[in-house]
């Protein structure tokens, strides 16, 4: 087979797709209680990479809840999904996703909506949705839209939280596994964060 003929989400290696990441805007004056972190462009590339091999991003509708600035949104349009959706309730977020889309060619939809209004669904939901520390059970909310739009979910939580989220995902008929821990630096962002930055263990879930 002559490489050129092979798609170019398959000839792409995860470090290319991480510099590419890397480009994707940083939130402007973020929100605390929408804790607004932006997803690290090593641990979006990995998580999407892996959602790729499984079959679950090329050629699919793919949507992303809570998208912020469009990190995992960008990686799932650059790996060959099928449509891409980014849904967030920061307006302040979307315009920065929807211009850095429209600067790189992106055909990316990104929507103003709070969670409980997205309608529609998609064969795969990625998300890095709230992990809750703000607003206590703020990640409850997405779990359940994701489950209601989607057969199969991509899900960043806290660790130790997988428990609590497999045994939610068990009352709606959905099977929680993790797929890769990862070590998560915080930055110093609020001015409650009394440490220059804080490291977390983050956890992928998936979800069907």
């Amino acid at each position: 087979m002559i490489l050129t003929d092979v798609p170019i989400q398959d000839r792409m290696k995860k470090k290319d797709l991480e510099i590419e990441l890397e480009k994707v805007p940083q939130f402007e004056n973020p929100d605390p209680s929408l804790e607004q972190y932006l997803t690290p462009a090593v641990i979006a590339a990995d998580m999407l990479f892996r959602a790729y091999a499984n079959g679950d991003i090329r050629g699919l509708k793919v949507m992303d809840l809570g998208c912020g600035t469009g990190m995992l949104s960008f990686g799932a349009w650059m790996l060959g999904a099928g449509s891409v959706e980014g849904y967030d309730t920061s307006q302040k977020a979307i315009d920065l996703a929807a211009g850095h889309a429209n600067s790189a060619g992106a055909d990316i939809s990104f929507v103003l909506s709070d969670i409980r209004d997205v309608h529609g669904g998609a064969d795969t939901v990625i998300m890095n949705p709230p992990f809750g520390c703000q607003n206590r059970c703020a990640d409850r909310d997405f779990l359940i839209k994701a489950m209601e739009s989607a057969e199969c979910i991509y899900s960043v939580h806290i660790a130790e939280t997988f428990d609590f989220v497999k045994d939610f995902a068990k009352k709606y008929g959905r099977e929680a596994v993790r797929d890769k821990i990862y070590k998560y630096d915080i930055p110093h962002t609020f001015s409650f964060h009394s440490k220059e930055k804080h490291s977390v263990d983050i956890v992928v879930v998936n979800i069907r």
